[in-house]
């Protein structure tokens, strides 16, 4: 979700950029078709691909084979190898009881 710029009670921050005569006139023209005032505009676009791009890092996207192996792993795990037994030994004997 994203939040206005214009909140009351919030401390905002300063963000400054600088850009070229290009760039502002193409923000500017995209703030005004969409009714928005430029720092509007730039505040939530800005934003938006923010939360774009640490969604495309942080979620793992799996294909068809790897989504089944992933399954049937979680469904059959296989059996603890000697190193897992061996470290769940050590485990129980350093645990409080």
């Amino acid at each position: 979700m994203l939040e206005s710029t214009a909140r009351p009670g919030l401390r905002l921050q300063r963000l400054e950029a600088r850009i070229t005569a290009q760039q502002k006139h193409l923000l500017q023209r995209a703030a005004e078709l969409c009714g928005r005032s430029l720092t509007d505009f730039v505040v939530s676009s800005a934003q938006e691909a923010a939360l774009k791009t640490l969604e495309q890092h942080t979620v793992v996207a799996l294909g068809a084979r790897d989504q089944r192996t992933f399954v049937e792993a979680l469904l059959r795990p296989p059996a603890p190898n000697v190193r897992l037994r061996a470290a769940w030994r050590r485990y129980k004997k350093r645990a409080p009881a």
